[in-house]
């Protein structure tokens, strides 16, 4: 971005013979001709119809109106070129993009951004929610955090996050009635994500079957499902019924007794939030990516 000053016309112009008290060093920081300077002076001059500056021997002196119209032109400019000044900055800050899905971004991303940008004031980020990362076109600076195996990642990803659900419920759920085997689960309204995509994660059918219960059709009366994590959890600490809670995500809610658990843990270690290595080496996109494998648990 050019520094070069905004052209404000006659203000600029007249503002700079003033400060400099010549036409020819006037002429020589605007980059003009010393004839082009005077002759906007007399225009000046004589569309106002009084003189603003005196000629002498070695470089020019205001007049009385020339200090008048001075005092308040100069304090336009400067106020002029500040802006300038803050608007130049902020268009050469550098944004980075970073395409995830709505769980990761809403419960584990956005919680911690305030840390990265603390330590990174200048750089600004754009994060892309969908819940099909891998659909969104990207530039090579584009930094991407997928939900799967490394398999779907590719190679150099890094795992930031592994895949381990426990059923989870608000507190009040479990007064007088907290399931007392896995097959009480299957009796119980559940609370279910939609998965439309090719990416597999566990859902309350895997989890009650890998725990070897088979849940029987009339028991599924009442339950609800969300396209969106962030609506189950939500649906969940309103006591609609029971969700699958994936650990690293509904951790603080955990810790702050507005989710309990409600049940044993599955996991799959070689499955779950993947930060895909960016192919720019930009040193911007590279600060991004080493604060997230720094914020992995």
């Amino acid at each position: 971005m050019s520094e070069r000053p905004l052209d404000l016309g006659w203000m600029r112009i007249f503002t700079e013979v003033a400060r400099r008290g010549s036409l020819t060093a006037a002429a020589a920081s605007l980059r003009l001709t010393q004839p082009a300077v005077s002759y906007q002076i007399r225009r000046l001059e004589d569309e106002l119809g009084v003189a603003l500056i005196r000629r002498k021997h070695r470089g020019i002196e205001l007049t009385a109106e020339g200090q008048r119209l001075f005092e308040v032109a100069s304090r336009s400019v400067d106020a002029i070129d500040l802006v300038a000044g803050q608007l130049r900055k902020t268009d050469e800050r550098q944004t980075i993009r970073l395409h995830t899905d709505y769980a990761f971004s809403s419960l584990w991303l956005i919680p911690r951004m305030h840390g990265f940008r603390v330590l990174n004031p200048d750089i600004n980020i754009q994060i892309v929610a969908t819940q099909d990362p891998l659909g969104q076109g990207k530039h090579d600076s584009d930094v991407m955090v997928i939900f799967g195996t490394k398999q779907d990642a590719g190679e150099g990803a890094v795992l930031l996050l592994s895949e381990k659900v426990t059923p989870v419920c608000a507190p009040a759920m479990l007064a007088g009635s907290a399931p007392t085997s896995i097959a009480d689960f299957s009796r119980r309204k559940l609370i279910h994500l939609e998965n439309n995509s090719q990416t597999h994660w566990y859902d309350w059918a895997d989890y009650l079957t890998q725990l070897g219960v088979e849940r029987a059709p009339e028991h599924s009366g009442g339950d609800i499902s969300f396209n969106n994590y962030a609506m189950v959890v939500q649906a969940s600490i309103c006591e609609q019924g029971f969700a699958l809670g994936w650990a690293g995500l509904i951790d603080p809610l955990l810790e702050a007794g507005v989710l309990v658990t409600a049940g044993p843990s599955l996991d799959a270690p070689n499955r779950g939030y993947w930060l895909m290595r960016p192919k720019s080496k930009d040193v911007a996109v590279g600060k991004l990516t080493e604060w997230l494998i720094g914020e992995r648990h």
